[in-house]
Formats: structure tokens, sequence, C-alpha cells
């Protein structure tokens, strides 16, 4: 019979996944590492977890989520270029992937983890959107949550191949999104 969590242990080790996000990035995460830290060995964190895929899925679902300043300007195109330059940077690429990774292992936590990290997108683009159909930039009959998805799926797709999207990629992305939404 498995020995039960102890909670101030997987505390710890969520704590020091955090932190080492914080300070190093998540390609520099490694099982060791975490041990050390949270005060562990190995041994405890692989029999609680399958992957560090999974211990970040975790501390992302009960920690604090890092900030991300989404742009809000009178330029649609402009705005959505800056979207997606947020979700280019190596480190948002590396965690997107093992994101993805932990969505096809483990479904109920990937869901749960899409939930929370999708919602300051979902939000920003129901903001975005209002603001273009008032300003007569964007059809009242676009549906934000699927934009939304839309402009997720775009990025997750980039990080899935592990490919950077460079400036005539953005570009291209950014001006193909506000043709199938614009009033004109």
């Amino acid at each position: 019979m498995p020995r039960p969590r102890s909670e101030s242990a997987r505390q710890a080790v969520l704590e020091a996944m955090r932190a080492a996000l914080s300070s190093s990035g998540y390609e520099a995460v490694t099982i060791e590492g975490l041990a050390e830290v949270a005060g562990v060995s190995k041994q405890t964190i692989y029999r609680w977890w399958p992957s560090k895929a999974a211990i970040l899925g975790e501390a992302l679902l009960e920690g604090e989520l890092p900030g991300v300043e989404l742009p809000m300007t009178d330029d649609l195109t402009a705005d959505l270029r800056a979207l997606f330059t947020v979700q280019d940077d190596g480190e948002t690429v590396a965690l997107a992937r093992a994101l993805i990774a932990v969505t096809a292992t483990d479904p109920e936590l990937g869901a749960r983890l899409n939930e929370r990290l999708a919602a300051p997108i979902r939000e920003w683009t129901a903001e975005r959107l209002t603001r273009g159909v008032a300003a007569g930039d964007v059809r009242a009959d676009v549906d934000a949550g699927v934009v939304a998805d839309e402009l997720i799926a775009l990025g997750s797709y980039a990080a899935l191949l592990g490919v950077g999207m460079d400036a005539e990629r953005v570009e291209k992305m950014s001006e193909l999104v506000v043709r199938g939404i614009a009033t004109c």
C-alpha cells in the first residue's frame, strides 16, 4: 500500500516548481533540482507525479499566475500583433508545450488548466471585440468566444510545433483575423 502524500512535502514541491519557473524557466527545471529545493527525494516526486509537466500543471492550478499585460489600443491589428508576440517568447512556448503534454496525458487536469489559463485571453478578446464593435471596426455578429479559441489555437499550434512566430507570420495572422471579423 503506497504511503499517503505529505501535504507539506507536496506544497514544498509545488512551491519549488513555481520558484524555478520564476528564476530559471521551465526548460531548466529538473526533478533533481525540485527534490533538492523541496527537501524531498526524487522517488517521492516520481511516486506522486508522472512528469515535471504534471507538477507544473498542479503548481499552476494552485498558485498565482504570472501577469501578462495584453494591449488595448485603438488599433485592433496592432493589439493582435502584440498578443501573438506575447505568446511567442521562448519561455511561453516551453510552458505551452508542457501544458499540451499535461493535457494529452491527463484530460481532466488539462481541462482545468485550460479553463484557468485561457480566461485572461478570453476576457481580453471579449473586451477588445466589444470596443471594436463600438468603434465600427468589428462586425456585431462576431462571437468573442470563437475568436478567443482561434487566438489560443494559433499560439498553441506554434508552441506544439516548437516554431516561433516571426514578425512576418505575426503580421499575416493578425491581418487574417482582422479580415475575418472586420465590418468591411
